[in-house]
């Protein structure tokens, strides 16, 4: 299929043109790069258009020229603490812009989205492992913007509204990792992460790191998270794309099925880098679960689709063999 990847020059949205090149479809760039990079378009050799998903003429006329056959969308702003100072400005890029891709994809004649979600929609959950049928209270403007497209898209596809619109709105846990041959990277400023944030400081690219809370109701602590390697994430889209029929709404958690602490991830990074991490801790954070993990069994029953890479150890590696050799990201060593 012909692929139109917006925010592809992202990290995630990267990961995915690549794992689609080699599924043999054809993907296109689609970044205004002001958070992805130019240098991967460079990397990874494949059409690009450097413009702004407002700018209708420009995206409608790249969906015609490409003969698009589905958008997957991964442009979205995505810091929850810049959303709580800056509302207005996620809601702006994260949903109204969204109905403009929408739009522009109806006047293309393009019926296929396949949608960049989060766990973020579910807030503080009842129960774990979370389950697609779980409450939708998101506690931050960011999940709040995704839960506003989830809800926009299921009424986009009401036969009366849009005949043939199909959709899949894939909810990420925590994305992590680098692309195994090393050609790829994760790439973020600022860099918020557990992983790179701990691998950066390993590397002494920044003073420490600082564990919030020691007292929680878990095994060693600390907080626990279900961390998905991005290839992972990738293939569960190109699954999805290929599932997608009218008035089947597609919503699937990804995630691995099992949390691993802050703790057990230090001490992984540790045997990793061979390197002793400089960590300091803190009281806890207001604001963040105890535990966060997904059941990903619908993922698996619908797309046929599982994590290949469940060990934290191997997501860890990948991103060391990365970050190693490009201590300060894209086009720099």
């Amino acid at each position: 299929m012909n692929v139109l990847v917006a925010g592809g020059a992202g990290y995630i949205g990267s990961h995915t043109v690549k794992r689609l090149k080699q599924a043999g479809h054809s993907p296109v760039i689609y970044d205004n790069v002001s958070r992805g990079h130019k240098e991967v378009v460079d990397i990874l050799k494949v059409p690009a258009v450097i413009a702004d998903l407002n700018d209708r003429a420009t995206l409608v006329r790249a969906l015609r020229d490409y003969k698009i056959d589905t958008v997957m969308h991964f442009a979205a702003y995505a810091y929850v603490g810049e959303s709580v100072e800056k509302p207005l400005m996620y809601y702006h890029n994260n949903v109204a812009t969204t109905v403009n891709v929408l739009e522009a994809m109806r006047e293309a004649n393009v019926s296929r989205f396949v949608f960049s979600s989060t766990c973020a929609i579910y807030g503080d959950p009842d129960k774990i492992p979370i389950t697609e049928d779980e409450k939708k209270a998101p506690v931050s403007p960011y999940g709040r913007s995704k839960l506003k497209v989830e809800q926009v898209l299921a009424d986009a596809a009401d036969p009366k509204a849009w005949p043939g619109f199909s959709f899949a709105a894939l909810r990420y846990f925590n994305a992590s990792g680098c692309a195994m041959d090393g050609t790829l990277g994760e790439d973020h400023d600022p860099e918020t992460h557990l992983i790179p944030v701990l691998l950066q400081a390993i590397l002494g690219l920044r003073p420490g790191l600082t564990v919030f809370g020691t007292d929680y109701p878990t095994p060693d602590g600390t907080n626990v998270r279900d961390y998905i390697h991005v290839d992972d994430l990738a293939d569960a889209h190109i699954k999805a794309m290929e599932k997608l029929q009218p008035g089947k709404p597609i919503y699937c958690n990804l995630g691995t099925g099992r949390g691993f602490s802050v703790k057990e991830i230090i001490a992984t990074a540790e045997k990793v880098t061979g390197k002793k991490a400089p960590v300091t801790y803190g009281p806890r954070r207001a604001g963040d679960a105890i535990a966060l993990y997904a059941d990903p069994s619908r993922a698996k029953n619908l797309l046929g689709w599982e994590a290949k890479h469940k060990d934290p150890e191997a997501i860890i590696r990948s991103a060391w063999n990365w970050l190693k050799d490009h201590p300060k990201g894209y086009g720099k060593r």
